[in-house]
């Protein structure tokens, strides 16, 4: 193991002893679905979508980082004194309502069950692929709440609903273990941004509470400047660092630099741009030092009208690792 690993390492257990060293000893990670049935009576493994060996243990149980089932949340003017302006903010917007998710609170939780304007969604955050993404709940008429299964498949989130005990890849939102296999949640288009945007954008809008209090941390201090990401075992993309952030729309990928250098980016119907002042989530351990990624904004003309996209500002191995065939712009 490599001194970044290393620190890495000493950093998690450390900061919140949440287990995920355990991966990171050879073999200590391996798949194992003899033992998981044990752990998972009523989940179906005779139903799986990907190859049960690219699924391994994070080192922590069902729900040993616990997702937030009720959760509360307070009016800016409640909590604006917890945040300087520049922490990121997952922002949701539902016929005209607006609700903020820091990503200070998601590190330490990465599964949020709520319902915003009627409407029952999952906002995700996977911290080792930097994977952002809000799903609604029902499929089908049927209403489902997720949790975090403790294992990880190209070093992303794998989740699992309370109804089938199925698991979800959480890059993709797709059914890959149990009987909802193949099955694919509904992605809603939302935005990272500062949290200064959301309170311009939304000034009437709510802010998630931390149930352990403050803005939250980072334990991955210095994730994103490692040479190669923690917990992976997949191949790399050609011509661009493992951890570069890029913004990913389908099978196709933006590098952060190049969007930073261009400003803006015309894509066919996709207009892309960028703007200083947000912090990046995965640097400092105190997320309001981190350095200035900027915010990033998605959106496609429809009608002669810009709407917000479906995207992920991610890492470029993770998007490289769900989409072997897709094409990253350096």
């Amino acid at each position: 193991m490599n001194s970044k690993a290393l620190r890495l390492t000493g950093r998690l257990a450390a900061g919140l002893a949440l287990g995920l060293v355990l991966a990171a000893v050879p073999g200590a990670a391996s798949a194992d679905p003899a033992l998981w049935r044990f752990e998972w009576p009523n989940t179906d493994f005779s139903k799986h979508a990907v190859p049960l060996d690219e699924i391994f243990s994070g080192g922590v149980p069902k729900d040993g980082i616990p997702p937030i089932d009720d959760p509360k949340f307070a009016p800016i003017a409640t909590v604006e004194r917890l945040y300087k302006g520049t922490e990121p903010v997952i922002t949701v917007s539902i016929d005209g309502k607006g609700r903020a998710y820091p990503l200070g609170i998601l590190m330490t939780h990465e599964i949020v069950n709520d319902t915003l304007a009627g409407r029952a969604i999952a906002v995700t955050y996977c911290p080792l692929c930097n994977s952002a993404v809000v799903f609604d709940r029902v499929v089908d008429g049927r209403e489902f709440s997720f949790g975090v299964s403790g294992k990880l498949r190209h070093s992303d989130l794998v989740m699992w609903d309370r109804q089938t005990e199925s698991w979800w890849q959480q890059f993709s939102g797709i059914g890959i273990v149990g009987e909802m296999t193949g099955v694919a949640l509904t992605m809603l288009p939302v935005r990272v941004e500062s949290f200064a945007r959301f309170r311009e954008r939304f000034p009437d809008g709510d802010v998630l509470l931390n149930p352990r209090g403050g803005p939250g941390v980072n334990p991955y201090a210095d994730y994103d400047s490692s040479t190669r990401p923690f917990l992976y075992r997949g191949s790399f993309p050609e011509g661009i660092r493992p951890l570069e952030y890029v913004v990913a729309v389908g099978d196709e990928a933006w590098s952060l630099p190049l969007l930073k250098e261009r400003r803006v980016i015309v894509s066919g119907d996709l207009t892309i741009t960028w703007e200083p002042g947000q912090n990046a989530a995965m640097d400092r351990m105190d997320i309001s030092k981190g350095r200035d990624i900027g915010n990033v904004v998605v959106q496609r003309r429809v009608g002669g009208v810009l709407i917000d996209a479906v995207h992920d500002l991610t890492f470029a191995f993770a998007f490289h690792a769900f989409h072997l065939d897709g094409t990253i712009h350096k």
